[in-house]
């Protein structure tokens, strides 16, 4: 079976690697913060390819083989793909991740908490498919450090699979065909790697994802920031996305790194909510090859703002690629009453309320429901504050005020309705047609904290995916 990688050239090689080196980075481009409309797949991923270079010292391949799970054999052979992300010029101090902290998480998150925890370099990640490898039968661990074993052998990694983080994604409870990745999958995505493009691993690392996630950022002394991100669904991070992985050149040491990287997670894939669940399996990796001096306080500053732009880019990326969203809300709160948390709480309660999502989904603006899931969370959580001075904007329009509605008739209902219409998108399609969102803003007049939350509505779509989902 021949390597899943697209028309992206790759290259097999020995296990003493040498790369070929990134002679045509000067050809990419970045992202925008905010993307272009596009036409079709093709222009979208046209769009990616061209931001897509990767940093110095990094190169990605991808394979896919096939398993038949043991919970589930009659279900017959299934696809699973393997990612490699590798440092082609040995192993590296300066990286920081956080995991989510749901209670149940999944084996390749223990093995990379105690990775994190030691100290110790990391040179290889491996991101597998299908099978999230969660609480399931066997040693999940065991599974997870074997194919971390076998990415170190083909690779020739100096420390071994210590070295080597490990990711996964896909149905809880199953277990990880270990065997299968180690003998079949890993050789090959070895063979695959290349140094050129991000687009292929951002493209393999997909579960129920209609497009890959790319955002992409050059700072002003040549070093150079890149995010891929998976998630369309069971996303409600609390830390991180689904799976996230940050490269960049810039030698940033460990410390910073893990501290910006929190920062940036807070202000992105912690305020993002698809459908309120959140994964066991949620990891946000950055990784610096170190080969690029950042010496100054304004070129620290200038990555930490790219870092930002980039995790948040993403962030809304997922939501828009979220199970069969229909319409992105952003929820901007002003002058909220409390801390940066409980405001993204308040984003959440709003953008998860189910009669509000399918009020969107079919746009309809009903503004009860809106005020309705503001009023709620307030009276639960923060039932001592002042809100007779609170405004909401649906649209740019005020809507609420000091306590009443202000509603005016048939012309300002089909004004809403048609600024939802506006910011609707095709659920099914493989592409992002657009960047418009449902403009929700909230501002309590009586506070200092502000935050942007982002969410989804719910449609028949997202049902059917998800009522079929392992098959």
């Amino acid at each position: 079976m021949k390597s899943d990688v697209g028309n992206v050239p790759s290259w097999g090689m020995p296990a003493s690697r040498s790369f070929a080196a990134n002679t045509s980075l000067s050809k990419y481009k970045d992202t925008h913060a905010e993307f272009p409309s596009f036409e079709s797949k093709e222009e979208y991923e046209s769009y990616l390819m061209e931001a897509s270079g990767l940093p110095k010292g990094f190169a990605t391949g991808s394979a896919i083989g096939s398993f038949v799970p043991e919970e589930a054999p009659l279900m017959g052979a299934l696809p699973i793909k393997g990612t490699i992300i590798h440092l082609t010029d040995g192993p590296s101090e300066n990286w920081a991740a956080v995991f989510t902290q749901n209670k149940f998480p999944g084996s390749p998150i223990i093995v990379g908490r105690s990775r994190l925890a030691s100290g110790k370099p990391i040179q290889t990640l491996i991101i597998n498919n299908k099978v999230s490898n969660v609480c399931s039968g066997g040693n999940g661990v065991a599974n997870s450090e074997t194919v971390c074993e076998a990415v170190a052998k083909a690779l020739n990694l100096e420390f071994g699979s210590e070295s080597v983080l490990p990711s996964s994604t896909g149905v809880i409870g199953w277990r990880l065909p270990a065997k299968e990745l180690a003998q079949d999958v890993v050789p090959r995505a070895v063979e695959a790697l290349q140094s050129d493009s991000a687009f292929v691993a951002a493209r393999d690392i997909m579960t129920t994802d209609r497009y890959p996630k790319l955002r992409s950022k050059t700072l002003s002394n040549g070093a150079r920031i890149i995010g891929i991100a998976k998630g369309a669904g069971m996303i409600e991070p609390n830390m991180a996305t689904m799976l996230s992985y940050i490269l960049t050149d810039a030698t940033v040491p460990k410390s910073q790194l893990q501290s910006m990287l929190s920062e940036a997670v807070n202000g992105s894939f912690n305020s993002i909510s698809v459908d309120g669940d959140e994964s066991t399996s949620d990891t946000a990796v950055i990784v610096s090859s170190n080969k690029v001096d950042m010496e100054g306080d304004e070129i620290m500053k200038e990555f930490r703002s790219a870092l930002n732009e980039i995790c948040s880019g993403l962030a809304a990326d997922l939501v828009r690629n979220g199970e069969g969203t229909g319409h992105v809300m952003r929820v901007v709160i002003h002058n909220f009453p409390g801390s940066g948390l409980e405001a993204r709480r308040l984003g959440r309660h709003v953008v998860n309320s189910p009669l509000f999502k399918c009020a969107v989904s079919g746009n309809d603006p009903n503004t009860g429901r809106l005020a309705a899931a503001v009023g709620s969370f307030m009276g639960k959580f923060k039932g001592n504050e002042d809100v007779s001075k609170m405004t909401v904007t649906l649209g740019g329009r005020t809507i609420f005020c000091e306590g009443k509605f202000v509603l005016e008739g048939d012309a300002v209902e089909k004004e809403l309705s048609d600024h939802m219409k506006n910011a609707q998108q095709n659920e099914v399609s493989d592409f992002p047609e657009h960047q418009r969102c449902v403009e929700i803003g909230i501002d309590f007049v009586v506070g200092d904290t502000s935050a942007t939350v982002y969410g989804s509505d719910l449609t028949n779509e997202y049902i059917i995916v998800n009522a079929d989902y392992r098959s």
